[in-house]
């Protein structure tokens, strides 16, 4: 996977990391800190959404694990899609194996055509 994928916050460059997000939420954070991660979200709708998700978790100190739990179920779904969306554009595979296997079975046919008729004379 690409490491810039990892974190859509560092993506658009300007957000907070993630793990400065869940800080914030956790009260990890100080002052200073908690003031720009505040008047970042006061004008990034993405952020501001994000933080009120993670404020909306019960257990905060759980976190970081449900976050890392989130991201995997997510790319093992993706995976699955992808893997899905692959074998659906490339049926290639079946049909050379069915081109191989007629090919096979009428080898076998014209050999015992064969066979058969060079021992009937």
């Amino acid at each position: 996977m690409k490491e810039d994928l990892n974190d859509i916050f560092v993506v658009t460059g300007q957000c907070p990391a993630q793990q400065q997000l869940l800080n914030y939420v956790q009260g990890k954070l100080s002052a200073a800190e908690q003031h720009e991660v505040e008047k970042h979200v006061a004008d990034c709708e993405l952020c501001s959404d994000a933080l009120e998700g993670l404020a909306a978790i019960p257990q905060k100190e759980r976190l970081p694990v449900m976050v890392r739990q989130m991201k995997w179920q997510l790319l093992r779904k993706l995976r699955k899609k992808n893997h899905r969306r692959r074998s659906a554009e490339y049926p290639v595979d079946y049909y050379i194996q069915l081109v191989l296997i007629v090919m096979a079975v009428l080898f076998l046919v014209l050999a015992a055509f064969w066979m058969m008729h060079f021992m009937l004379k």
